[in-house]
């Protein structure tokens, strides 16, 4: 069986998804098409995952896709495109700033009203993705935690090329 506190659930998550927030806004627009690894396969370079913006598209694309909780069925709302599910995959263009930002309240609030509504049946029901199969509950916790590696990874970008990085947020604002 499992027990959740919803609140707490939504207050760790929407700190990860602050510090996203806070990353995507602090970016200088210099920085917005650089490259935050040198090291990259040439495909990842070529098709941009590699850039500041991308790895914000990025995170808010799984992050919506798993608080769906399904592949199928699944797309992101307009402007985006459903490039992250099949290799080789490329986005059409340079999402902007306020794009991603908007995309990131859009989450936020989903985020917020699925993680606070969810009940303990809704929690244990199963989902299946190509790395495995979970309950939604953990789903969830495996969501949280890619938003805040990669809001990580973008703040540590920033501190180094910018001299600047997000600060800790320790419960969602």
């Amino acid at each position: 069986m499992i027990h959740l506190d919803n609140d707490m659930l939504w207050r760790q998550f929407g700190a990860a998804i602050d510090m996203l927030d806070e990353a995507l806004r602090d970016c200088p627009d210099e920085l917005w098409e650089e490259r935050l690894w040198q090291d990259q396969p040439d495909q990842w370079v070529a098709a941009g995952f590699s850039t500041f913006w991308y790895l914000g598209y990025h995170t808010l694309f799984w992050l919506d896709l798993y608080l769906s909780g399904a592949e199928q069925g699944f797309f992101p709302p307009a402007p985006f495109d459903l490039v992250e599910m099949e290799e080789g995959e490329s986005l059409p263009r340079t999402y902007t700033r306020q794009e991603l930002l908007g995309y990131l309240e859009d989450c936020r609030s989903r985020c917020q009203e699925t993680l606070r509504a969810m009940t303990n049946e809704q929690a244990g029901h199963r989902r299946r993705f190509a790395w495995g199969e979970v309950s939604y509950a953990e789903l969830q916790l495996y969501n949280l935690r890619h938003v805040q590696e990669h809001a990580a990874q973008l703040s540590m970008f920033l501190g180094q090329q910018a001299g600047r990085g997000a600060g800790w947020t320790a419960r969602a604002k």
